[in-house]
């Protein structure tokens, strides 16, 4: 069950979108769905939501979003340049107004020095400007506690690009 703030918050956020005329698509890894599903949670979501891609395999991403693989083997999954590609994938596959991306390590495995537990890049764009990726730490506050931050900050950011 998703905690009954953050459902308000993705109707308030869904209000924003739905008054500036804009629809939305997901592209996730390591929330796989998430996103989408709490938006999706709001009664009436559809006329906002269009689509969801779960991306949580390095093929998935190369397949649905057009993700290069040698940019994922470049700079690994858990990127900037593949949340930023994941968004792009987004613009490129649907006709949405607003995209959102997240990739990361929610745990409690595969992490490492350099990419540790709670590390998770969101990119978000709205078509025609370029997109903003944020890197996170959110520490290893469990699987669930990493995934839930993720949503949280998608919905930030979400807004922020719905001003631009």
């Amino acid at each position: 069950m998703v905690a009954s703030a953050l459902v308000d918050d993705a109707a308030a956020l869904l209000s924003d979108l739905r008054r500036h005329g804009f629809t939305l698509a997901t592209a996730e890894s390591c929330t796989g769905g998430l996103i989408a599903a709490v938006l999706t949670t709001v009664a009436g979501s559809s006329d906002v939501v269009d689509r969801g891609y779960v991306t949580y395999s390095n093929v998935a991403k190369t397949e649905m979003l057009g993700v290069r693989a040698a940019l994922i083997e470049q700079n690994g999954a858990v990127s900037q340049e593949v949340a930023r590609a994941m968004v792009a994938g987004v613009f490129e596959f649907s006709r949405v107004d607003v995209g959102v991306s997240v990739t990361g390590i929610a745990g409690p495995g595969g992490g490492s020095d350099q990419k540790p537990v709670g590390l998770v890049y969101l990119a978000v764009g709205r078509r025609g400007h370029p997109a903003i990726v944020r890197e996170c730490r959110f520490g290893d506050i469990g699987r669930a506690g990493i995934r839930l931050e993720a949503v949280r900050t998608a919905f930030a950011m979400i807004g922020d690009v719905i001003s631009i």
